[in-house]
């Protein structure tokens, strides 16, 4: 995932890291339209890299949040969803194809709650008993799988690396239903801390006139 996080470091204080990574959102260059009901930002970092975030303006709730980074030699890379949907519009004509030939294939996204981050797995038919939701410390991921050995799904939280914040296994639980998987991972103190100081920086940032947010900045 090309997304700005910060390293996992054991010795870093989490809130020191917090702060740092609140500090970069402020001072990225940032635009915002509010358009559909949606108020979409798009971060220019001084590196060059980008991420756009889409907010429902009714309730603040993020649908949206991907990231494009610039290499050396100036070229950007595709944008990569960290929350929200894949859309057929923002991959490859190949990858495109794939997508379609394997419609039956589990469907990997997130959408995250106010209170907490949330994946789900579609075309999953097996019955709840046979998956399990385990965290690993040492690689600081989420894992998921199945008894019958159909299905393995190993994912970290973007947010928590952010922020260096430990994963917490009691944090971490999941549900299903209609052949969906819905994997829950309560938000920290720290995280909902965080995401209400940046909704408040949000809001002053001044709104543009309707149109494509992700190409105003360049």
């Amino acid at each position: 995932m090309g997304c700005l996080r910060l390293p996992w470091r054991p010795g870093r204080c989490s809130k020191m890291a917090a702060q740092s990574w609140l500090e970069s959102l402020r001072g990225a260059k940032k635009t915002a339209v509010v358009q559909d009901g949606k108020r979409k930002v798009h971060y220019l970092f001084p590196d060059g890299n980008e991420m756009v975030e889409e907010h429902e303006v009714s309730n603040d709730q993020l649908m949206v949040r991907k990231w494009r980074q610039k290499s050396q030699l100036g070229s950007r890379s595709p944008w990569q969803v960290e929350v929200g949907e894949t859309f057929p519009g923002a991959v490859g004509s190949l990858e495109q194809q794939l997508i379609q030939e394997s419609s039956s294939n589990p469907i990997f996204t997130r959408k995250d709650t106010k209170t907490s981050f949330q994946w789900r797995i579609r075309n999953l038919p097996y019955p709840k008993n046979v998956y399990s939701a385990t965290i690993d410390p040492d690689q600081r991921c989420c894992i998921v799988r199945t008894s019958n050995k159909k299905y393995y799904k190993k994912f970290n939280i973007p947010d928590m690396d952010r922020c260096n914040l430990p994963l917490d296994s009691s944090a971490l639980s999941f549900t299903h239903a209609n052949n969906t998987l819905i994997i829950t991972y309560k938000k920290p103190t720290e995280i909902l801390q965080l995401e209400q100081e940046m909704l408040q920086e949000l809001k002053k940032v001044k709104v543009a006139e309707d149109g494509d947010v992700e190409c105003k900045t360049q």
